[in-house]
């Protein structure tokens, strides 16, 4: 019950994505630049939100409960969405054709259609974001980590899990784009809408037969505690020696544990002072001893440990500002490359013609073909020359994702400048027609792209998951999902500004992409990806694992990583 209602949100966002910009350029007759920006929007929206759906499960309504009013509320989008692409009056009227068949006077789409449109898009990334959030934290929590079957279970649970992920991005890529491009949209996304208010009933038939935890509180809560006891107490003296912080009494949270077994005092372990972000430790200096820790407010006085918690997410920042920019590359994937398929082209054996987001079939493909080629070639020799029982360290991982980015990059812009010459030397592409070249030339970047998501995806969760204290266990999805977002939202203001500077005269991103120079755009994110590589190598080797952890000393606890399986 739980996969189905993670099934429909892959197929819901990932088939409305794809293919998102040629429903934009070709319907809606916006341009090439702004369709590219409402697509990057969209997506970093839905990833971004579910920032938000974590905090509101975490700290209000609970898993259950925000699975089932997100769910509810992306329905009511993408219905928005299916009555916005059927009825007439909500797109514009068809361009009008002039002598000889030339493609005339294009009306750009109203305000108000617009305006249906982003809401249909924005409820849908607002249901889309509650819902990853929650959905595989509450299959998890169907299960007794304690008990080994259970556990078992659990593990069985989540191969499943990723298996209806894989395929919910496949039926999106392949039969919905299909069913979109060859008997309309309003049939594509009408059957994704029933899907999700038929998988939302399926959903909550299951309630009694569910397990319920209680609200454990959002890590974001805590972080800005620390941060606003730090700042209420910055005019303190800081001890001279760490002791004197106010911490965890170990002996009481011991005492917790035998008694109740609660999960919470198990997770908090007490950590041990470290001298960065001093600033922070203002949090944890206790003014009135004599009062007692329990009566004041946690916005007042916090633990060494959860100070030291704190301190664990910032040193990770580093890492994670600079795995920004693949997610950026991989934005690319479902707008130009799409707008470049459709100037290509897609026949297959004489008749049938590949829809131009289906292309992305081959960038799922890349993933599933490398994640086995990772498993069976890479670690072993990996394994041989660094001693490390897993191969590659997670950092190394991401490491190697960007520097794919790069090249993913270089190799798009060769080929739009390929593509760009056989257009010139083309009568039919000068007067808007189908350029004379493969489409298949396009397979190279998103083969790369793909494998590079292989790549950096396993490990920044592998890093996030291991790295982060035992205590702020969800921070790692937040933080995850966080560069996603950003991912996309850095590509709007970079195509904004590109935009913006080469003007209409010599534009880099036109309309008509055989009158621009996307090359150049290609080039410059290869050059921006080139220089955050060298940026993310400077701080990886500045970052120190945590004990035990792989790359500290070869060997790796992997008993947190199989505690919290977190799959997105």
């Amino acid at each position: 019950m739980i996969l189905v209602a993670e099934l429909n949100e892959r197929l819901t966002t990932l088939g409305i994505a794809v293919n998102l910009v040629t429903y934009l350029t070709g319907t809606m007759h916006l341009g090439n630049a702004e369709s590219a920006n409402v697509v990057t929007n969209f997506m970093g929206t839905s990833f971004m939100l579910c920032l938000l759906g974590g905090f509101v499960a975490d700290s209000f309504l609970g898993r259950y409960l925000t699975i089932a009013i997100f769910t509810a509320v992306q329905a009511s989008g993408v219905t928005i969405l299916t009555i916005s692409t059927a009825a007439p009056g909500l797109r514009p009227a068809s361009c009008s054709a002039t002598g000889g068949g030339v493609v005339g006077e294009c009306a750009r789409a109203s305000g108000a259609q617009l305006g249906v449109l982003y809401l249909a898009l924005y409820l849908t990334a607002l249901g889309t974001g509650g819902l990853k959030s929650s959905v595989s934290g509450f299959g998890s929590d169907q299960f007794d980590e304690s008990d080994g079957g259970e556990k078992r279970q659990m593990m069985r649970f989540f191969n499943w899990f990723f298996f209806f992920i894989s395929l919910g991005s496949l039926l999106a890529v392949t039969v919905l784009v299909y069913v979109q491009d060859n008997l309309g949209r309003r049939w594509g996304y009408g059957a994704c809408a029933c899907a999700i208010a038929a998988g939302l009933l399926v959903f909550l038939a299951g309630t009694r037969r569910y397990r319920f935890k209680k609200l454990a509180g959002s890590p974001l809560t805590q972080i800005a505690a620390v941060v606003v006891a730090a700042w209420r107490k910055r005019r303190l003296p800081l001890p001279a020696d760490p002791a004197m912080l106010y911490d965890v009494d170990v002996g009481k949270a011991a005492a917790v544990e035998d008694g109740s077994s609660s999960k919470k005092s198990k997770r908090k372990e007490r950590l041990p002072h470290t001298d960065q972000f001093r600033f922070l430790d203002h949090a944890a200096i206790n003014e009135d001893p004599a009062a007692g820790a329990s009566s004041s407010s946690k916005w007042r006085l916090a633990t060494l440990t959860d100070v030291e918690e704190v301190k664990t997410v910032a040193r990770m920042l580093p890492i994670w500002a600079t795995t920004i920019m693949f997610w950026t590359v991989y934005a690319q994937m479902t707008t130009f490359s799409v707008s470049q398929a459709t100037t290509m082209d897609r026949r297959v054996g004489g008749s049938f013609q590949i829809p131009a987001g289906s292309l992305t079939v081959f960038f799922v493909g890349s993933i599933l073909l490398t994640v086995p080629v990772y498993d069976r070639l890479v670690v072993p020799v990996a394994r041989r020359v660094s001693g490390n029982p897993h191969g590659l360290t997670p950092l190394q991982r991401i490491a190697v994702g960007l520097a794919l980015s790069v090249v993913a990059m270089a190799g798009a812009a060769l080929t739009e400048v390929r593509r760009l010459r056989v257009a010139r030397d083309s009568s039919e592409s000068a007067s808007g027609g189908v350029v004379p070249m493969s489409v298949f030339w396009l397979i190279p970047q998103f083969f790369l792209v793909g494998a590079g998501e292989a790549f950096t995806y396993i490990g920044q969760l592998d890093f996030f998951l291991r790295e982060c204290p035992k205590g702020m266990k969800t921070m790692s999805t937040g933080l995850f999902l966080s560069t996603l977002s950003l991912g996309f939202f850095v590509s709007s203001a970079l195509v904004a500004a590109v935009h913006r500077v080469t003007g209409d005269r010599h534009p880099w991103i036109a309309n008509d992409l055989n009158k621009g120079r996307l090359d150049n755009f290609y080039w410059l994110l290869a050059a921006v990806c080139l220089a955050n590589l060298l940026v993310y190598l400077v701080a990886a080797r500045w970052y120190k694992y945590k004990a035990g952890r792989p790359g500290a000393d070869g060997s790796v606890n992997g008993v947190e990583m199989a505690d919290e399986p977190t799959l997105h």
